[in-house]
């Protein structure tokens, strides 16, 4: 009976785990697992990227938006490393990962060999589960841990392999495990549930804040919200989870949040948090009861103080507390939020339809929402553009993935990619800011070959925009943040997609509609007003003066005043 080596019994097991593709770059320490997946092209399918960063992006971003194993592959030494920065994007945003990396020969490792780097020491850090493979029977056990580490724990899994080990052929008695993994339910303490039904029968003032661990309950959170009169705000991760013009959402909280929302948590009596670990504290009330609902009993009151913890699943646990609650006859505060939040709605109507030159960023996010689908990929890249999407484009049932612990820049065009193959028949988009595209602009060549059709918006202000806003409320006068871009829309071209250049108002919905009718990647290169500031919802005594310090040293230093638009 003919032997499988270890390369093909590697590709046998990602594809029975129902891995489909893989992203990364061929090389020297890979090149027997790449003749694997040649073998077996007909069933997974290898996306040749450009920068293995991209490919491990894309990976965390087809783990996000369909919540199956992402899988990247590069070589030893100089590989490996870049992909690091998108395996922490998964590990911070807690999506399941493996990556598969070479290694020099095993007799050649400790020699300081070439392209030798202690690879376990490196991903030690990142990796929920990370292993060097040490032979070719090792195979078949090692490969089906790490999947379901990955899985089980949320993260990333690396395995490492020597450049001889994929050679060998898998014996016989080569260990046999099980190539899948088993989901468990997580229901919360039943003391535990009736302390907080006691917080929120006493609530007259109650406000939830959803995060992503909330995804999957978007009924069952509406029906408690409703009965409980609760307005329910959104973490960045959760934009979609309900559409954003529903009578009880008030948007997102922080610096990229909305008036609403940070008025209804310095009112807020009672704070019950859902799926979420949020980070700036600051935005949360002072002195409200807070209950946290989270899968992961770990996160449950790591950031703050809290009143009662509810270790489960969001779905089942909301479903248990609003049967146990009253429907709150006063809605007061409720109907007083909603006010807030058509007040809001109308302010930015008017931002948004606003025609000057240079184009407004906020007047480009009106456009494309109106070209994008209900059932749309939105791919947002980190920057101002962060701000512009999460304030003004107003999901329906889109899907909205952005690298949001990490925020690192460059996510958008990756995304879109992983979109595109997650969801060939769905709509996408890249909406990026100049300095984020430039930064993997290079991968727009992988959309071309492979014949992925999407929409890159680039909001084109030849600055690192926030970092300028972010230098002004220092005090500091804005200092390297000026941008030498090409010609976003010929760069396109050249690559073999679609570009069109927009400077005038008159040209962006044109673009728009344009775009979406290819067969082919296209870029919207959108000159936008470098002045715009992403001004937060509510600005702090410390942002005004930190504004005044800085008009003062270009007085004195510069001998001039830009004043920012607030």
């Amino acid at each position: 009976m003919l032997r499988k080596n270890g390369a093909e019994v590697l590709v046998e097991l990602l594809i029975e785990w129902g891995v489909d593709h893989i992203y990364g770059m061929p090389g020297d320490s890979i090149n027997t697992i790449i003749e694997a997946l040649r073998k077996a092209k007909d069933k997974i399918k290898f996306i040749q990227v450009r920068h293995e960063e991209v490919g491990a992006m894309a990976a965390a971003s087809y783990a996000k938006l369909t919540g199956k194993l992402g899988v990247c592959m590069a070589i030893a030494g100089p590989g490996a490393i870049h992909l690091l920065n998108g395996l922490y994007d998964a590990k911070l945003d807690h999506v399941p990962v493996l990556a598969i990396t070479g290694q020099v020969e095993s007799d050649l490792l400790g020699t300081d060999f070439f392209q030798e780097v202690n690879l376990e020491r490196m991903f030690d850090d990142v990796a929920v589960y990370n292993q060097r493979v040490m032979s070719a029977e090792q195979i078949p056990a090692v490969v089906n841990q790490a999947i379901r580490s990955a899985y089980t724990k949320k993260g990333v899994a690396v395995l490492t392999i020597p450049d001889d080990i994929p050679k060998f052929e898998v014996k016989a008695e080569a260990r046999k495990t099980t190539s899948f993994f088993v989901k468990s339910e997580t229901i919360p303490e039943h003391a535990d549930m009736s302390k907080a039904k006691e917080i929120l029968l006493s609530a007259k003032k109650p406000v939830i804040l959803a995060g992503k661990g909330a995804l999957g309950a978007r009924e069952p959170l509406l029906q408690f919200a409703e009965k409980l009169a609760a307005p329910i705000v959104l973490t960045l991760p959760a934009k979609g989870l309900i559409p954003d013009e529903h009578p009880l959402c008030i948007g997102g909280l922080g610096l990229i949040g909305t008036k609403p929302a940070y008025e209804a948590m310095r009112e807020a009596d009672t704070l019950i948090m859902v799926g979420t670990s949020y980070p700036f504290t600051g935005f949360l009330p002072d002195d409200a009861k807070t209950i946290h609902i989270d899968i992961d009993p770990a996160q449950i009151g790591k950031r703050l103080t809290i009143d009662v913890g509810l270790a489960g699943e969001a779905e089942k646990t909301l479903t248990w507390l609003t049967n146990q609650i009253n429907h709150q006859e006063d809605r007061s505060f409720l109907k007083r939020c909603q006010e807030n939040m058509k007040k809001w709605w109308e302010k930015l109507s008017e931002d948004e339809n606003r025609d000057s030159i240079p184009i407004k960023p906020q007047r480009v996010i009106h456009e494309l929402q109106m070209v994008a689908d209900e059932d749309a990929i939105l791919s947002v890249d980190v920057g101002n553009v962060t701000v512009w999407m999460a304030r003004y484009f107003r999901m329906t049932k889109q899907k909205f993935i952005i690298s949001s612990w990490l925020a690192t820049l460059g996510c958008g065009l990756p995304g879109a990619i992983a979109g595109k193959i997650a969801f060939p028949d769905k709509k996408v988009f890249a909406i990026c800011g100049d300095g984020g595209f430039a930064m993997t602009m290079n991968d727009f060549v992988t959309a071309v070959k492979y014949r992925l059709p999407m929409v890159v918006v680039v909001l084109n202000n030849h600055k690192i925009a926030m970092i300028k806003f972010e230098q002004e409320v220092m005090g500091n006068i804005e200092y390297a943040t000026d941008l030498h871009n090409p010609n976003f829309a010929m760069y396109a071209e050249a690559c073999g997609g679609i570009g069109y250049r927009v400077e005038k108002i008159e040209e962006l919905r044109p673009a728009f509609q344009k775009a979406v009718a290819q067969d082919k990647p296209v870029i919207i290169d959108v000159v936008v007003d470098a002045d715009e500031a992403p001004i937060p919802p509510k600005i702090t005594f410390a942002q005004a003066a930190g504004f005044a310090k800085h008009m003062l040293k270009e007085l004195f230093e510069e001998g001039k005043i830009d004043l920012p638009k607030l």
